[in-house]
């Protein structure tokens, strides 16, 4: 009776036991060249396993499983855990999501943790692999402007180059790209990586040239460039020697920055500034072409305004012509030739306008004028067209067109006369009907006569269907099955999770079917099981050995072939199990 009291007593707490499943991690602040170790910690045996995406991380190692089981003063204490080891890929404040189990039926959740990623860090490395020589290795990644105080609207270069010596580089990505907030900005393509002599800091060292821009300032003030953050791979040469006497090199990682820079761009000034200035800065030609200066009425002529030199020419607009109400003139055509490099854009842009004469005469384009701050005077300047004279040398005189036009307006036809008079009209209806005694009314009233009663009958459905417990738990098994063999089959292509999702379907068709939970899953005990409900020896056995299979085939390479056939044979398997067993 004693005995049976204490079993009663250690079911009765198993059922009280709270199911506890959270993440924990090494750290919540780290630099970006750290890593962060992720604990999901478990205290009953969780099925179904799934990890978060662990988006803006990369897993440098894991999942390692370790499972734990104790008994102490009579209790018993359960422990499982997932590990990783992340490796951030951005800086910012990053979220690990929630990773999922599953548990008599119930699915339980982690929280979301919260990471905060700096730039990098400073980090101590083993004595044994510093490198050797008269001093430690050298990798700089430098920013060099061309220019910290320019004016508004002037070019200025970023060069950012990697320094380097003592050390190998063997590749390189990008972490962080530069910002260029308040800047017109271009990059420069480099055709291929150079690597040249140079110095930095009053030693010498290589140096490459990753990248080049050329930026203008459109906003005066402190601006600041966001920095460059690369993860350099890098190979290490150490203090130990190979069994031929040969530096032992090691290969490791560094991330470098370039650092913010802070330009400090100067305003156009406001002294001799013309009043239609459109904010070109630079050195330029201005000039106006005309297609040809006599046409007839109706043929058109091509107006060419256009710019050419060096400045912001893509940053400013041209000056629009004025021209005589006779001359009817057409949106233009745009047009840019320029080319970018590190000494600013140069080039011609040009705006074509179409004008269609429409009367007899001669009309005058009067002259245009552009201005343009010249950064090598340091002042204002501004550059006059010639006066365009268009001869049209037939069609109406403008006077005649006038007339005839004033004296057509003045005319009103006989179907204009009554048109503000309405010839039809519509009537609406000044009678209201009452809500009271209305169909809608009844409807509303003994809705909720008709309501209540199945609200009543669905609501006892869903208590039975509630208190069947172990029928619930085996239609989820059984939906999971289907639901993992149906995931298998999505990724024929892709093998570790195909096996994962093989085996999760096979292992919830056994609980579904046998009533048994994972701790009870070893392959005598299946056996027997199988064969006490009348099920065929054989797909026992092919049952079994397919198990196998799915643990053997997740670390030995496996042919799309081999992977089609063991989800032929599993589907072939479960369909005669489903069928043998009583």
């Amino acid at each position: 009776m004693k005995r049976f009291l204490i079993l009663f007593l250690f079911t009765f707490q198993g059922l009280l036991a709270q199911v506890q499943f959270e993440a924990r991690v090494s750290k919540n602040s780290l630099g970006l060249n750290e890593r962060l170790r992720i604990d999901f910690i478990m205290n009953v045996d969780g099925d179904n396993f799934e990890q978060p995406n662990f988006e803006g991380f990369k897993i440098v190692a894991g999942p390692s499983q370790q499972i734990s089981q104790s008994w102490i003063n009579g209790r018993s204490s359960f422990q499982k855990i997932y590990s990783y080891i992340l490796q951030p890929d951005r800086k910012g404040n990053v979220t690990i999501r929630q990773a999922a189990i599953e548990f008599n039926g119930q699915v339980y959740k982690t929280s979301p943790v919260k990471i905060v990623v700096t730039n990098a860090v400073a980090q101590e490395r083993d004595p044994n692999d510093r490198p050797q020589g008269q001093g430690s290795e050298t990798l700089n990644l430098v920013a060099e402007i061309s220019k910290t105080n320019p004016y508004l609207n002037e070019p200025i270069t970023v060069v950012y180059k990697l320094y380097f010596n003592n050390i190998g580089v063997t590749g390189f990505k990008e972490l962080a790209k530069p910002k260029y907030n308040d800047f017109w900005n271009q990059n420069i393509d480099i055709k291929q990586l150079a690597i040249e002599e140079g110095s930095f800091q009053g030693q010498r060292c290589y140096f490459v040239i990753l990248k080049k821009t050329i930026l203008y300032p459109q906003k005066s003030g402190k601006l600041t460039i966001e920095p460059l953050s690369l993860d350099i791979g890098v190979q290490l040469p150490t203090n130990r020697r190979d069994m031929f006497g040969q530096q032992i090199l090691v290969d490791d990682n560094k991330v470098v920055s370039a650092g913010a820079k802070t330009i400090n761009v100067r305003p156009l000034p406001e002294t001799g500034k013309p009043e239609d200035f459109s904010g070109a800065v630079g050195k330029f030609n201005f000039i106006v072409t005309p297609s040809k200066t006599s046409v007839k009425s109706g043929e058109g002529l091509d107006l060419t305004v256009s710019a050419s030199g060096t400045g912001n020419m893509k940053l400013f607009t041209l000056p629009k012509p004025v021209v005589p109400n006779a001359l009817e003139m057409y949106d233009p055509v745009h047009d840019e030739k320029i080319t970018t490099s590190l000494a600013g854009m140069s080039g011609r842009i040009s705006d074509k306008y179409t004008i269609v004469p429409q009367y007899k005469g001669k009309y005058i384009i009067k002259p245009m004028q552009f201005s343009y701050f010249d950064l090598s005077a340091g002042s204002y300047k501004t550059i006059t067209s010639q006066e365009i004279a268009i001869d049209v040398l037939d069609g109406p005189m403008q006077a005649e067109a006038n007339s005839t036009a004033s004296a057509a307006k003045n005319v009103i036809s006989k179907t204009d006369q009554f048109k503000y008079i309405k010839s039809r009209t519509t009537l609406v209806s000044i009678e209201k009907h009452d809500f009271y005694g209305s169909d809608l009314y009844y409807a509303l009233l003994f809705a909720p006569f008709i309501i209540l009663p199945i609200i009543i009958i669905a609501k006892k459905k869903k208590e039975a269907i509630d208190g069947d417990v172990a029928g619930n738990r085996i239609k989820m098994n059984n939906k999971l099955a289907k639901k993992y063999l149906s995931e298998a089959k999505k990724q024929l292509n892709n093998k570790e999770p195909f096996y994962i999702a093989l085996e999760k379907a096979m292992h919830n068709f056994l609980k579904a079917k046998l009533h048994i939970e994972t701790s009870e899953m070893s392959k005598d005990n299946i056996r027997e099981l199988l064969l006490s409900r009348k099920a065929n020896p054989e797909s026992v056995q092919s049952f079994i050995n397919l198990t196998e299979n799915c643990e053997f085939a997740r670390y030995a390479p496996a042919s799309s072939a081999s992977i089609q056939q063991d989800f032929d044979k599993a589907v072939l398997i479960i369909s005669e199990l489903e069928k043998q067993i009583v």
